[in-house]
C-alpha cells in the first residue's frame, strides 16, 4: 500500500453538551472529499480520539467511511492502552472499510512499546502505521504487518518502511528527504495549502513550495501552540465546522483567537 499525498488527521465535532455532532461530521467530510486530500485519519490525536468511548469511536469511523468518496483512504486511528483493545478496535474499523490503523505509542516506554506494537502487528486485520519512540518503532518497524512509521520531521532511519511526515511546518523539508506523504491536522483547517506544498514536490517546483512553506509559517505555528482548540477555530473561519473541543479541553480565549485569525486571513479552506 503506498501511502503518498497529504492525510488530513480530522477532527471530532461535537455540541456544546459535548456529543458527537453528526450533521458536522456529515458537513466537514462532504466538503473534504471536494478537496485533493488523499485521506482522513480519524479518532487520532486532532479527533480528540483519547476521550472517546470505544463505541464513540466506532460510530465515528461508520459515519465518515458511510460519508468519504472512494478516492478517500481511511485510517483508523485505534491505540488503547491494552494490546486486545487496540486490536478489537482495529478490526472493528477493517470491518468498515478502513485500511490501515495508525498506532501511537500509549506508554512512552520502548521495551513495553515495541511489544505492544509488534502483538497489535500479529493479529491486525489491516496494516499498521506506528508512531512512538525511535527505539520503539526499530524493534516493530520490520514486522510485516508494518507498513510505514511517523515522525515530525520524516526521518527514518528504517529500510523498505514509508515514512509520514506529521509537523507540517517541516512539510517541504520532510517531502524533499524522502518522506512519502503527510498526516497532518492543519490540513483540516487548510488542505489546499498543504496540498499546494505537496502538489509542488510532486511536480519539482522548488521556489514555488518553499514560498508556499514560508506562506503558511506562522499559521502552523499557532496550531502547534494551541491544538485542537487552536485548529478547530481556524476550521471555523474556514466555513469548516470546528466548534467546541470536549472537556478538559477549552474554546481558545479572545486574544488567541485574534492571532489565529490574522495567521489564516489567507489561507482559504
Amino acid at each position: 500500500m503506498k501511502l503518498q499525498g497529504i492525510f488530513a488527521d480530522i477532527t471530532t465535532p461535537f455540541d456544546h453538551k459535548g456529543d458527537i455532532y453528526r450533521v458536522k461530521v456529515q458537513h466537514n467530510v462532504e466538503k473534504w472529499n471536494r478537496t485533493t486530500l488523499a485521506g482522513y485519519v480519524v479518532c487520532g490525536a486532532a479527533g480528540e480520539g483519547a476521550p472517546l468511548s470505544a463505541e464513540e469511536k466506532v460510530a465515528v469511523w461508520e459515519m465518515v467511511a458511510k460519508l468519504a468518496t472512494e478516492d478517500k483512504l481511511l485510517i483508523a486511528a485505534s491505540a488503547a492502552p491494552g494490546v486486545r483493545e487496540t486490536v478489537s478496535l482495529s478490526n472493528r474499523a477493517a470491518g468498515l472499510g478502513y485500511k490501515a490503523a495508525l498506532i501511537d505509542s500509549p506508554h512512552r516506554r520502548p521495551e513495553i512499546d515495541s511489544l505492544y506494537f509488534r502483538s497489535v502487528a500479529d493479529q491486525s486485520k489491516i496494516p499498521l502505521i506506528l508512531a512512538g519512540s525511535a527505539p520503539a518503532l526499530a524493534a516493530a518497524a520490520p514486522h510485516p504487518n508494518v507498513i510505514a512509521v511517523c515522525d515530525p520531521l520524516g526521518r527514518s532511519a528504517f529500510a523498505g518502511i514509508q515514512v509520514l511526515v506529521t509537523s507540517v511546518a517541516h512539510l517541504w523539508t520532510a517531502l524533499q528527504s524522502g518522506a512519502s506523504g503527510a498526516i497532518l491536522d492543519f490540513a483540516a483547517a487548510a488542505p489546499y495549502a498543504a496540498i499546494s506544498i505537496w502538489e509542488a514536490h510532486r511536480t519539482r517546483e522548488e521556489e514555488a513550495g518553499i514560498d508556499l512553506q514560508n506562506r503558511i509559517r506562522r499559521a502552523a505555528e499557532l496550531i502547534e501552540r494551541y491544538g485542537v482548540p487552536g485548529l478547530k477555530h481556524a476550521m471555523d473561519l474556514n466555513a469548516y465546522y470546528g466548534g467546541p473541543p470536549r472537556l478538559p479541553l477549552t474554546t481558545p480565549p479572545a486574544e488567541v483567537r485574534q492571532e489565529i485569525e490574522e495567521a489564516f486571513r489567507e489561507l482559504k479552506g
